[in-house]
């Protein structure tokens, strides 16, 4: 499919980190949040559940007047480390209690997507996953971190693109998966639905 004009790109997401990864790939997408209930989304497999959760954001900004044209991208995130899934933190306490849990151990950072193209009805859902290996960080370090207010905002209780980075010592995937969208994968479901990506530059 080729066309002169791009198609509008609206990012379900009040993630400043990935459109901050849109950005960078030269899409300059819309913002609208979805405000759903993630709640009303479980699953024992954090895979499934990254999928679910970002599935449930794109179709309620897809479900909008305003989106009717639109390419719509949803995303979620979920971190699998000892058997738990975690996404956000609820308050300082227990990101202090997942730091000490996580320092020195290694944990899979899974992020769903969903693509939905309003002008076609047609939509795609995928996930990606990177593993991350945890610096040995002190209580000091995990303290100082969490009073940056950084990890109350992210799932996992950490980040690859901000003060989190000096406490991750490798990843094995993609980056993007980390800081919450994949571009190789958008690129893949770009082209499923017979968009390339180019077309949004």
């Amino acid at each position: 499919m080729t066309s002169a004009t791009a198609p509008r790109l609206v990012l379900a997401s009040a993630s400043p980190a990935r459109r901050a990864l849109l950005l960078a790939a030269g899409l300059e997408p819309e913002v609208i949040v979805s405000g759903v209930d993630e709640s009303t989304v479980s699953s024992k497999d954090p895979a499934t559940l990254a999928c679910q959760l970002a599935a449930l954001k794109a179709k309620a900004v897809a479900a909008r007047p305003e989106t009717a044209e639109a390419l719509v991208i949803g995303c979620d995130s979920v971190l699998a480390f000892g058997g738990d899934i975690y996404g956000k933190p609820a308050d300082a306490e227990e990101a202090a209690a997942r730091w000490k849990a996580m320092r020195g151990r290694s944990g899979v950072l899974h992020t769903g997507h969903c693509l939905i193209d309003n002008r076609t009805g047609r939509s795609t859902v995928a996930g990606a996953a990177t593993t991350v290996h945890f610096a040995e960080v002190s209580d000091e370090e995990i303290a100082a971190y969490i009073a940056t207010g950084e990890p109350l905002r992210v799932a996992g209780a950490f980040t690859l693109d901000g003060y989190g980075s000096a406490f991750v010592d490798k990843i094995e995937g993609d980056p993007g998966t980390v800081i919450g969208l994949s571009m190789p994968l958008l690129r893949r479901m770009l082209f499923e639905l017979d968009i390339p990506l180019r077309q949004l530059w």
